[in-house]
């Protein structure tokens, strides 16, 4: 089913594009679905396979969940990255690779929910900015008058 999870914990209808199946068939079929008021789901044969899908993403953040647990793996491109705590989040159990072409991969093993949040590099040089920007004011407005006042005390 193409379904992000609302505020209650409802599915909310994804729009998804774009729809391949791969596995030990040539080629993989399955059946699409859109009942009314409902997501899209596909159906196929049981099986190992890798769904691959296009789909809008809001606020950098890719997030699934299964009715059973299965092997997830995301793909970064290169011009984003997960390594910031500060910027990105992973949910438990991730493994993360970074690559020598600068993608990256996220992978779990047997997870019934997964959620990545990514980052640019313009929202980390931003976030370096804010700190920096934060280390001046606390200097100025903290440290300075600080040393000041000892220096009149003595």
């Amino acid at each position: 089913m193409f379904a992000d999870t609302g505020i209650m914990g409802e599915n909310v209808p994804v729009n998804v594009g774009n729809v391949q199946i791969y596995g030990n068939c040539s080629p993989c079929t399955y059946n699409w679905s859109r009942p009314w008021g409902a997501p899209a789901s596909i159906t196929f044969a049981e099986g190992n396979y890798t769904v691959s899908y296009m789909a809008p993403l809001q606020d950098d953040n890719l997030q699934g969940t299964f009715d059973s647990p299965y092997q997830v793996n995301v793909t970064i491109p290169e011009e984003f990255d997960v390594r910031n705590p500060l910027l990105a989040g992973i949910s438990q159990g991730a493994t993360v690779t970074r690559h020598e072409d600068n993608t990256t991969t996220v992978q779990w093993n047997k997870t019934a929910a997964f959620n990545v949040r990514f980052y640019d590099s313009g929202r980390e040089d931003l976030l370096w900015f804010f700190l920096q920007f934060m280390g001046i004011l606390v200097l100025v407005l903290v440290v300075i008058p600080w040393l000041i006042s000892m220096k009149k005390a003595e």
